[in-house]
């Protein structure tokens, strides 16, 4: 007899099949996402609503299109009139519930400002400026506040910047020691709008900060403000607030390091003309060498005797001290000193036409050797160039040879040719190959620049596209600024008007009320094309007024 399969077996075959090929068929594509959500919570109901006269309720309740986070809560949300008991928030689900602690004011608008406080879950996109109003008599305060927020130095718009109001009442209990009750983010184009102000008089500022506490307490923060009262008894629009960095109150020696015999200090502020004198040890300041970087703010500091086991530096600026650095070491203290050298040349081993070559030590050179330099030129040993110590830098010495354009050069430093201060050669032979870069590279440019008030004095700066500074000129009035070999390339001009006329700008102080001097920036960038001469009219406008 012929052994039958179960009627069902052929059924539950296609079943199992079929179930594997829909696992397959699941398994072979990922699900898609979506369009990225670049939209912030939005409010769908507030209750009571907002802008509700004859406030009385102790709760209000938010209600949210998808689910938020709270960021910074307390340093970001504000609520102005400011309660003595702050109110409590807590999120459930896609709602914010904020339970009022303490009385309300009679016939009082009440703002609360939650600042970028809310932001959704997954892209973290912030709803900016968002408040929430109401008013426990008849009338709701309507008056505004608006303008644009500058930054001096670039004199572009700022974003993200915070604009705060201050009544006088409050200006000098609260600015730089506590948050404000009253302000706003600026969007995208540097706009401000603050409202839903009483009449009062009142102090602006604007803040750009890298910690959200909107206090005004950091040196490397950019403050604006504004010398004139606001006396808002109707809408005020078109003020314009410029953020800069306000020089330090105080000097000091910011960072400091010592390494292989070298002390490095950098400093907060700028001095006008610094110097160094050593106090400690007694008769040591004839050992000192030092090095100040071209800006003032960094000095490197060398010792040709080291036979001291802490040494006491004093800082001083026009010849009057400003601040005492101390430095220890071990009295027999042993350094590893490896003496290599850096030059003035491209990334690309090109040297500028007309430029001499300049050959950057590590350490200040007691002393060389010239016999132990050798200069090819293509294949052939060069003659006829000199090479001196550089009597600025101590570090540096300087090759003048009659370079020739289409020849490959390779400059040779043997074993010993160069001496430090503290006894050392160098090591190694170094091997520098480099060309003389092409003349049609560089431009001749010429700036034609015209004054307006020829009773002023004017810096003009000029920056490559990398926002470098290349060059900065004192003019009294109308004149011709001519920039040979320069590269080819984009460059912008800056012109500072010199009010106390010390050839360099000046930054401004909040406390004494000081605006800062005025910058122009002509928006136009100038073009440099290759092998030419170009002059470039540059007018500069009458300084503006800054309020």
């Amino acid at each position: 007899m012929l052994n039958k399969k179960p009627p069902f077996s052929g059924l539950l075959f296609c079943v199992f099949c079929a179930i594997l090929l829909s696992f397959g068929c699941a398994n072979r594509q990922l699900p898609q996402g979506g369009p990225r959500d670049h939209d912030p919570p939005k409010l769908l109901k507030a209750t009571p609503e907002n802008m509700t006269r004859h406030f009385s309720a102790k709760t209000i309740k938010l209600d949210f299109d998808e689910y938020f986070r709270m960021t910074n809560t307390y340093s970001e949300v504000t609520m102005s009139p400011t309660p003595a008991k702050l109110p409590e928030y807590k999120i459930k689900d896609k709602s914010l519930i904020i339970n009022l602690k303490d009385t309300l004011e009679k016939n009082t608008t009440y703002v609360i400002n939650f600042g970028k406080a809310i932001g959704d879950v997954n892209e973290s996109n912030v709803l900016k400026n968002f408040t929430y109003v109401f008013s426990t008599g008849e009338h709701i305060d309507s008056l505004s506040v608006s303008g644009t927020v500058f930054n001096t130095s670039t004199g572009l718009k700022e974003k993200d910047a915070t604009v705060m109001l201050f009544t006088l009442k409050q200006d000098s209990l609260l600015f730089g020691k506590k948050k404000p009750s009253i302000y706003a983010t600026t969007d995208s184009a540097g706009n401000f709008s603050l409202n839903n102000l009483h009449p009062d008089d009142y102090r602006i500022y604007a803040l750009k900060e890298q910690a959200p506490d909107k206090i005004y307490n950091k040196d490397d923060e950019l403050i604006a403000f504004s010398k004139k009262i606001i006396h808002l008894e109707r809408d005020s629009a078109n003020i314009e607030l410029k953020l800069f960095k306000q020089a330090p109150a105080k000097f000091r020696v910011e960072r400091r390091s010592d390494a292989d015999s070298r002390m490095v200090m950098t400093f907060n502020r700028r001095p006008d003309n610094p110097s160094l004198k050593i106090l400690y040890p007694a008769d040591f300041d004839k050992y000192k060498i030092a090095n100040f970087t071209p800006t003032h703010d960094t000095v490197s500091l060398f010792m040709r005797n080291l036979a001291f086991d802490s040494l006491s530096v004093a800082i001083l600026d026009k010849n009057k001290p400003i601040d005492t650095v101390y430095f220890r070491k071990r009295l027999k203290e042993t350094y590893s000193r490896t003496i290599y050298f850096s030059y003035n040349i491209t990334n690309d081993n090109h040297l500028k036409p007309g430029t001499d070559l300049i050959i950057k030590s590590n350490y200040p050179i007691e002393n060389f050797d010239s016999n132990l330099f050798s200069l090819k030129e293509d294949s052939a040993e060069a003659s006829n160039y000199t090479i001196q110590k550089d009597t600025t830098d101590l570090r540096n010495l300087v090759l003048k040879y009659r370079w020739k354009q289409n020849d490959n050069y390779t400059l040779t430093i043997e074993n010993s040719a160069v001496t430090d201060i503290y006894g050392e050669k160098n090591k190694r032979p170094p091997v520098k190959k480099f060309t003389i870069d092409k003349q049609e590279n560089y431009s001749l440019l010429t700036l034609a620049v015209t004054v307006s008030d020829t009773g002023k004095s004017y810096i003009v700066e000029l920056y490559n596209e990398n926002k470098q500074l290349l060059r900065s000129d004192a003019i009294h009035k109308t004149a011709s600024l001519v920039y040979k070999n320069y590269l080819t390339g984009k460059y912008n001009v800056k012109v500072i008007y010199d009010a106390n006329n010390n050839g360099r700008w000046d930054s401004g102080n909040v406390k004494l009320k000081q605006q800062p001097e005025n910058i122009w920036i002509d928006e136009t960038p100038i073009t440099l094309r290759a092998n030419w001469e170009q002059v470039t009219p540059i007018t500069v406008p009458r300084e503006p007024t800054t309020p």
